[in-house]
């Protein structure tokens, strides 16, 4: 071993970069509790294992002595992954071009996880309802006003909570039914999870959320997540070309891509999980991400309907 640096991007997990006399490598140490039970995250080191062998841009862990990929150690879950040199791209980073491969990606994704993985149950999720967010938009109103002192994120918190309760009494009425088919996905696509050499992506990671779940809409909730700007808005030129190449790869006709988005919708109108994070557990690691996420849910209400034709046509 010649040195042992942690790495701080993620949210859930921990890791550190190896640089040994035989290489570099990841250690990740699966510390979520909700992701870190030995049995599951062996079954997606087998997914990830057969992803590559379809030539999908994953980084399989290796195999110990003992045939094994996960090494708990004092009650502890580890894995060591091959090191990919590589950067994080947001969408405001990518050509049109690079937004469509993008897209296919995330397809090929989809479509590959339903060639290697057995086929599982899968029941409709259903949408929230709205009269639990109204209850939690006053506890956290409560929590907001407790708090002090008073800050900016404080004030801009507060504003959001009230404005958002209003728009949701006026949207009730379009709770979405249960979601459409369901099938194996990554669980939780995003910029910090893609590795870019160059233009093209070297490696799909963070393989943790990996489940079955209504998969245009992991689709959906990943385009909000690389094509959101600063201000709130979606680039909808880049997103219309992702999703064109996402229904292309992964075979999602455009009625299940227009579902998908008026769930995602209805699910960022009711989600507070940043304010949850920042008030609940005193965890201010998203605080960053809230102004942009908080404003692209007034926009996206008031811009639905180009929304839905940038992800349909």
């Amino acid at each position: 071993m010649l040195a042992c640096d942690p790495v701080d991007q993620g949210l859930l997990n921990g890791g550190y970069r190896l640089c040994t006399t035989r290489g570099r490598y990841f250690l990740k140490h699966h510390s979520d509790p909700e992701t870190a039970d030995p049995a599951a995250i062996a079954r997606q080191h087998r997914a990830t294992q057969r992803l590559a062998d379809l030539g999908v841009p994953v980084a399989p862990p290796l195999t110990g002595h003992d045939g094994r990929t996960v090494a708990v150690v004092g009650g502890r879950a580890y894995a060591l992954h091959p090191w990919i040199d590589g950067r994080h791209r947001h969408g405001g980073q990518l050509t049109a071009e690079q937004c469509g491969r993008l897209g296919a990606l995330l397809g090929v994704v989809h479509a590959s996880l339903e060639r290697v993985m057995s086929r599982a149950p899968g029941s409709p999720l259903e949408s929230a309802d709205p009269a639990d967010t109204f209850a939690l938009i006053d506890d956290l109103l409560c929590r907001v006003t407790r708090h002090r002192p008073v800050t900016a994120f404080d004030e801009l918190a507060r504003h959001r909570l009230v404005e958002r309760r209003t728009m949701l009494e006026r949207h009730t009425d379009r709770r979405p039914p249960p979601g459409g088919a369901v099938g194996w996905v990554h669980g939780d696509f995003h910029p910090f999870n893609v590795l870019y050499q160059g233009d093209a992506p070297a490696a799909i990671v963070d393989w943790d959320r990996l489940g079955v779940q209504p998969r245009a809409e992991e689709a959906v909730r990943a385009a909000a997540i690389f094509f959101v700007r600063p201000v709130g808005t979606l680039d909808l030129a880049k997103v219309r070309a992702y999703a064109r190449a996402y229904r292309r790869t992964a075979g999602a006709p455009p009625a299940e891509l227009t579902a998908a988005v008026h769930r995602v919708w209805w699910e960022r109108l009711n989600d507070f999980w940043m304010l949850r994070w920042h008030y609940e557990r005193g965890d201010s690691r998203a605080d960053a991400q809230f102004p942009a996420a908080s404003a692209l849910a007034v926009w996206w209400t008031r811009e639905y309907d180009a929304v839905r034709d940038a992800f349909t046509q």
